[in-house]
């Protein structure tokens, strides 16, 4: 009778205690498995801001972009370890990207693609066509796909590149065009973020419903930093995630400005648009 009772006790432990432990362990995994046809996630796996304290944290930029018509991988980061440990602590598998995105020629965005690609090169990579041949050298002798950019370019179905923008520092940002606007993904903005949208505006000849990445704001005084966040409010941008290289000064004056729309972003955050397509 006591044994019986003993082993009743532990299945009802079990019982209670087996799916917390289930919901803990797959809480990364179950953000994309929530996610519904349409939807798309964005997800950034690597970033000097953190967000989810269990990741790395590293000057640098890389955003995972899942949901739409390919899976695309924006920026690289800096230290390719980190890059596919952030991925796998998130439960991202390398070998589900379809596109490497790289905007400039900085090694805090293309730092980690020779690790990156030793994963995975299946894969096409997007880079400006300014970037040095020894970049593009990493991606064919990898056996990955190489695609030169220059001007606006389709990636696939609702997924674009802006082509090279900027005059010293030639950087592409990405855009997604979705049922409530575009999104667009910058990785320094050295073109300037305000430039930036407004260009991707004119190409798209739709408005921005969130822009998102570096801003390159940190080197910023708070009178200049106002001004590009007039700037960016004048273009009509209804949500702002700045990341990476914004600054806490920019992020703090942004959620000033912009409230319940701004997004705090940091290695680990997901952001959801619901029937984005």
């Amino acid at each position: 009778m006591r044994k019986i009772l003993t082993q009743s006790r532990i299945i009802h432990v079990c019982a209670i205690v087996l799916p917390l432990f289930l919901l803990a362990a797959s809480k990364h995994w179950m953000a994309f498995a929530d996610t519904r046809d349409g939807d798309l996630a964005l997800t950034i796996v690597y970033d000097n801001n953190p967000y989810d304290r269990s990741l790395e944290t590293r000057w640098g930029f890389s955003c995972y972009i899942k949901g739409a018509e390919k899976t695309v991988l924006f920026d690289v980061g800096g230290e390719g370890p980190v890059l596919t440990g952030n991925m796998a602590k998130l439960g991202i598998d390398p070998r589900s990207v379809d596109a490497v995105v790289l905007s400039h020629v900085h090694y805090d965005h293309v730092g980690g693609l020779s690790h990156f690609l030793s994963t995975h090169a299946s894969v096409t990579v997007y880079m400006p066509r300014s970037l040095p041949q020894s970049l593009k050298d990493t991606v064919r002798l990898a056996g990955a796909n190489l695609v030169e950019v220059h001007g606006p370019m389709e990636i696939c179905k609702d997924v674009y590149t802006t082509g090279e923008l900027g005059d010293f520092i030639k950087e592409e940002s990405l855009v997604i065009r979705t049922s409530r606007g575009l999104i667009v993904i910058t990785g320094c903005a050295h073109p300037g973020i305000v430039n930036i949208v407004e260009r991707a505006k004119e190409i798209f000849k739709s408005d921005v419903y969130l822009v998102l990445g570096g801003f390159h704001l940190c080197w910023m005084d708070l009178s200049r930093v106002k001004k590009v966040i007039k700037g960016v409010k004048k273009a009509g941008c209804r949500k702002v995630g700045p990341c990476h290289c914004s600054g806490d000064l920019a992020r703090d004056q942004f959620e000033k400005v912009y409230g319940d729309d701004f997004i705090r972003i940091g290695a680990g955050k997901t952001i959801t648009i619901e029937d984005a397509f």
